[in-house]
């Protein structure tokens, strides 16, 4: 047997005893849960934001461009 896979099966029994009986998520595993969902709504604010000013700068191209042509 593989030492490798001797200490999977270690960490995920580890990991299983760590559950509570109902697979109800350990405290760290919630936490962590927490920390994902408030990072990714930040990361969503940030791309929204990012749009709109992507955006702006298209209509500001668009707008110089038919001033230069005199359009």
């Amino acid at each position: 047997m593989n030492a490798g896979t001797l200490a999977n099966w270690m960490q995920m029994d580890r990991l299983a005893r760590e559950r509570d009986t109902d697979g109800e998520l350990i405290e760290s595993e919630r936490e962590e849960l927490a920390r994902l969902r408030r990072q990714k709504a930040e990361w969503a604010r940030e791309r929204a934001e990012l749009e709109m000013e992507r955006d702006v700068l298209k209509r500001s191209v668009v707008l110089w461009v038919k001033e230069a042509t005199g359009r």
